[in-house]
């Protein structure tokens, strides 16, 4: 995933604790939060809504956050818990990008949505070259 997201101006920290995820984000205040699934301690969707719910209190900023699911089944969850975007595994680098480039900057990226029913906002699969940021943009991988 560092391979596919990396560049001269980006950098990460990767956080395998899901508990640390927020005393992270208040430290660092990353570009974009990418969580997956399956963390060790905490899943993806728990330390979403640790994140929100954090935010909400003004005690952290709020950070985009990627979700990396493991099936189509757990959009709900991506959903629910105020993710900004998702990717269904397997994962291949160039969708990786396009979500993440996406989301980072204020976008939503979804992926796996039934045709009928709610409709959520489609990742374009493209950023403009003007709206990417030169600073150095932080990730936070659990």
């Amino acid at each position: 995933m560092i391979a596919a997201l990396g560049s001269p101006s980006t950098s990460f920290t990767v956080v395998t604790n899901g508990r640390k995820v927020c005393r992270v984000v208040e430290e660092r205040t990353p570009d974009l939060v990418i969580v997956d699934m399956q963390v060790g301690t905490m899943g993806g969707m728990a330390i979403t809504m640790d994140l929100r719910l954090e935010a909400s209190a003004g005690v952290l900023p709020e950070v985009p956050v990627l979700m990396l699911l493991d099936r189509e089944m757990d959009i709900h969850m991506a959903r629910r818990s105020g993710s900004n975007g998702w990717v269904i595994k397997p994962l291949d680098p160039l969708r990786l990008q396009r979500a993440a480039e996406e989301v980072a900057v204020g976008g939503c990226y979804s992926e796996g949505l039934p045709s009928t029913g709610e409709q959520e906002p489609q990742g374009s699969g493209s950023v403009p070259a003007d709206s990417a940021s030169s600073d150095s943009a932080d990730s936070l991988v659990p």
